[in-house]
């Protein structure tokens, strides 16, 4: 696996404006890196009608042997600040009743639905639990699977190196 560096904040962007914004807020949502933490970047930025910055971790991943196959991978906090979401952002093309897989360290942690797609993939997002952010600070590596076929599924890796800190920074 890579990193793909160019294209996260894009891909942030996006994804949020899937999830919220109009097109012409997609420009404004594109924020800054304000850190880095082992593999993960911590990117702000302020969202069109919000009163503060709001900040979110980010790691993009692009399979080495597929490089049309690759995830984004979102930490951030809800609007209201009172819960985590883990937002995933998969290449289009992926099974939707499968859903997404996720693999810490080689445990199986469950699966979350996709809830849209749009032209720069599918989203799936999860309400995220202490047990996983404990899972995720304590791993070091997570496998989301996505599915092109029932019988095909991809395992896509990300660090997990440097997520403790990151969370740290997250405002």
């Amino acid at each position: 696996m890579r990193l793909c560096h160019p294209r996260y904040l894009t891909i942030f962007a996006i994804a949020s404006w899937l999830m919220v914004a109009t097109s012409s807020e997609v420009r404004a949502q594109a924020g800054n890196i304000v850190a880095t933490h082992g593999a993960w970047q911590v990117s702000c930025g302020k969202p069109p009608g919000a009163s503060a910055e709001k900040c979110a971790l980010v790691q993009s991943v692009t399979a080495e042997d597929r490089p049309n196959v690759g995830l984004t991978v979102i930490f951030l906090k809800s609007i209201d600040g009172k819960k985590r979401l883990l937002r995933v952002v998969a290449p289009l093309g992926v099974l939707l009743p499968t859903g997404l897989g996720l693999k810490i360290d080689d445990k199986d942690v469950g699966n979350a639905p996709f809830l849209k797609c749009g032209k720069i993939g599918c989203i799936a997002e999860v309400v995220v639990t202490g047990e996983l952010v404990e899972k995720m600070q304590k791993g070091g590596t997570a496998v989301f699977i996505i599915f092109q076929t029932p019988e095909a599924g991809i395992g896509i890796p990300i660090s997990l190196t440097g997520f403790t800190p990151a969370l740290k920074a997250l405002k």
